[in-house]
């Protein structure tokens, strides 16, 4: 089924957004596209499972209900293929109520799961109060293990790990690192969108211009960025906007062709 356009969370809240979704008990996917890209699945009004770009379960939900910008569109009836949520809907509401201003004092410090942390030069712990748990985050931070790393090998959840590295950041014996960046993504070739507009315009005629740059919009990606792999997902969103079977049959056809030949 082809997506629906939920809000830009520029100009409404994703949890404005969802209540509606969670009191006429639909099942189906919430994708929210922009700098930070994300998935929430419902099943009868449930919130199952919520992945980020780097986090999965209540922490990948805590993050998408953190964002300010992007845009959210749904597609009903999807079911996810794993659960990492477990709480009801209406506690993890709740849980985010109140953990809400923790997190974002938590963002600041640490804004993404890939940010490293080292012990600080200026001071030790022999003089500060730390708990075991803590101990077991300081031998982890050495300059090289990214938060999303210590909470797998501590088996923690990403929230708590993140508390306990910002509260020893509060009392000065760590301090943040640089980010690990991430592997930079393979773009499409020059000859993506010069190929897409011809296939577009045999069908959409002078409109296929503007469906092409409102569909980036959506996606919150540009033509400088959007990469290979995602391509495919682009052309088969595009092609929801065709309304005859056979041409966009013929579209997809024509796209995956070209996607798949490996052509430069």
């Amino acid at each position: 089924m082809p997506e629906t356009f939920l809000g830009d969370l520029s100009q409404v809240k994703l949890f404005d957004i969802l209540s509606p979704l969670f009191s006429s008990k639909k099942t189906g996917k919430i994708l929210v596209r922009g700098k930070e890209d994300g998935e929430l699945y419902l099943e009868l009004g449930n919130i199952t499972h919520a992945k980020t770009s780097n986090a999965v379960g209540e922490y990948a939900f805590f993050t998408l209900m953190g964002l300010r910008f992007g845009k959210a569109s749904f597609e009903p009836d999807e079911m996810a293929l794993e659960r990492t949520i477990s709480a009801s809907t209406e506690q993890l509401v709740l849980d985010w109520s109140f953990k809400k201003q923790e997190w974002d004092k938590v963002r600041e410090i640490i804004p993404s799961l890939n940010t490293i942390f080292h012990l600080s030069v200026q001071k030790g712990p022999e003089n500060k109060n730390v708990n075991a748990e803590q101990w077991n985050v300081l031998a982890l931070c050495n300059g090289t293990k990214t938060v999303s790393e210590i909470a797998q090998t501590l088996n923690w959840d990403v929230f708590k790990t993140s508390k306990a590295i910002f509260q020893l950041v509060q009392s000065g014996l760590l301090e943040r690192g640089e980010d690990r960046k991430p592997i930079k993504k393979k773009l499409v070739s020059e000859k993506f969108f010069p190929i897409l507009e011809t296939e577009m315009k045999k069908i959409m005629g002078p409109m296929a211009l503007i469906i092409i740059n409102d569909k980036l919009s959506q996606l919150g990606v540009t033509r400088d960025s959007l990469a290979q792999d995602e391509a495919l997902s682009f052309v088969e969103a595009l092609s929801e906007e065709i309304s005859h079977d056979l041409k966009k049959k013929e579209f997809l056809g024509a796209m995956t062709d070209f996607l798949l030949g490996g052509k430069k």
